[in-house]
């Protein structure tokens, strides 16, 4: 399966490999062909290619989930504050796609 996920995005992701044997469900393969992008690869790829964006982007929602699992974030916070912020920093993986 094919996500979006990047390593600047927070703790839990610093080491994410391009492709991954998901362990959890074998024999899937996790691909993060953004691994290596910074924000600001995203923020250009976005306006050269006029990709739609989430309208709460701009409302200090720079990681989306589901409502319940999701805020906005304070200037300061790190990007992924927002989501399961009331548990473990290194444990903010809501699991929708399993």
């Amino acid at each position: 399966w094919v996500t979006g996920m990047r390593r600047d995005q927070g703790v839990t992701r610093t080491d994410i490999a391009k492709v991954v044997e998901d362990l959890d469900h074998p024999p899937l393969i996790k691909i993060n062909p953004l691994a290596d992008w910074s924000q600001e690869q995203i923020e250009s790829y976005i306006e050269t290619n006029k990709v739609p964006v989430n309208a709460l982007h701009k409302k200090n929602y720079p990681s989306i989930g589901c409502a319940a699992c999701t805020r906005a974030v304070e200037p300061g916070e790190d990007i992924r504050a927002g989501r399961w912020w009331w548990e473990n920093p290194e444990h903010k993986e809501c699991g929708l796609h399993r």
